[in-house]
């Protein structure tokens, strides 16, 4: 079975926005839904150059609450950033150096940083050793890179093992 559904919510989520797009609940578009909700993600899994292994599934929900605070916290930041004088920001990059060596977990960090408002993951080295970040207001890069690598990249160290 899971070979001919490698993916079952990705099937679902296939099958479910196909018929929102096209609007038509028509039994041609329920067999079109049905036969992309298959072939899909096949066709995925095979550019899928590593599968993702999952370790401690409630690290997912601390990390979540943790992500969805910050964001919280520097929405308000970076407006009260905007908001005042120009001439005290220090926009600048960073390397932050990656324990991390699971590209899901990479590719989630430099999610998380994106998302985070006033930083963006900007190149991961070709080694994948080191993800580029540009900080809106940079005063001391060391600090940024130990809180991001305590409150980010551990718990993702612990969710892709």
């Amino acid at each position: 079975m899971s070979r001919l559904l490698p993916s079952p919510p990705l099937s679902v989520a296939v099958f479910v926005l196909w018929l929102l797009l096209v609007g038509d609940f028509s039994p041609g578009q329920l067999a079109l839904a049905a036969v992309l909700a298959l072939a899909l993600p096949l066709l995925a899994g095979m550019l899928q150059p590593e599968r993702a292994r999952f370790g401690r599934s409630w690290a997912v929900l601390v990390l979540g609450r943790r992500v969805l605070w910050d964001m919280l916290l520097s929405n308000i930041e970076v407006a009260r950033r905007i908001i005042g004088p120009e001439r005290v920001l220090t926009p600048g990059f960073f390397w932050l150096p990656l324990d991390l060596r699971n590209i899901h977990g990479i590719t989630a960090l430099a999610s998380i940083i994106t998302l985070t408002p006033g930083t963006l993951s900007a190149e991961l080295s070709e080694d994948q050793r080191h993800l580029l970040v540009h900080a809106f207001n940079l005063k001391d890069a060391r600090a940024t890179v130990a809180e991001i690598k305590a409150r980010y990249e551990a718990p993702l160290k612990e969710i892709f093992p």
